[in-house]
């Protein structure tokens, strides 16, 4: 005679309260140093999870096996480390991979969206063309922190007609509020730090 489970909604347990065996190895391998690249910041260094190829492979499974099979014909990867784990990505799901640059870096026709910095402004480009009206796609960096960049990255393709099916981002820094940035985008995440 099993025991009764409560079904209100504080104790059911969904799929994503039941967090991936794999998630632990994955954050233990990402070296936090501090006041890098100024005094008071906690840098979260992606460097050394690309060195252990384990979690390596794990951060890429997970993206894919959340992503394959769901219609997404474009990984838009910001620069910089969103090149390093949109690419494996976009293979494995059967989509085109799209870089999203920093100014002056694409040698073709661009489309630009500008967006704000602690001081000043910064813009982000990708080539005329790269994407069609009606594509689907995800957005691809390492981490969010105050998400100004992937809030640009999402104003700018659906300037062009692409409808974002999330961000997806490796570490989240919470304290930042970069989620809020992202209007009704929804954001996935393997790791979250409380670093500022």
């Amino acid at each position: 005679n099993s025991s009764k489970v409560s079904l209100d909604s504080e104790t059911m347990a969904t799929k994503e309260d039941v967090q991936d065996p794999r998630i632990p190895k994955i954050a233990s391998s990402i070296r936090v140093i501090p006041d890098f690249p100024k005094p008071g910041i906690m840098f979260q260094d992606i460097t050394t999870l690309l060195l252990d190829t384990e979690a390596f492979k794990d951060t890429i499974d997970i993206f894919v096996e959340r992503y394959k099979g769901k219609g997404i014909s474009v990984v838009a990867g910001v620069e910089a480390r969103g090149f390093i784990f949109g690419p494996p990505i976009a293979l494995a799901i059967g989509a085109k991979f799209v870089p999203m640059r920093k100014p002056k870096k694409l040698p073709g026709k661009v489309i630009s969206e500008e967006y704000s910095l602690e001081y000043g402004t910064d813009k982000i480009e990708m080539h005329v063309g790269a994407v069609e009206p009606g594509e689907r796609a995800i957005i691809i960096d390492d981490l969010i922190a105050t998400g100004g960049t992937l809030a640009a990255a999402i104003r700018l393709l659906e300037r062009v007609g692409v409808t974002i099916a999330e961000c997806a981002c490796v570490i989240e820094l919470p304290v930042l509020k970069g989620r809020e940035k992202l209007g009704e985008t929804p954001l996935f995440i393997l790791v979250t730090s409380d670093a500022a």
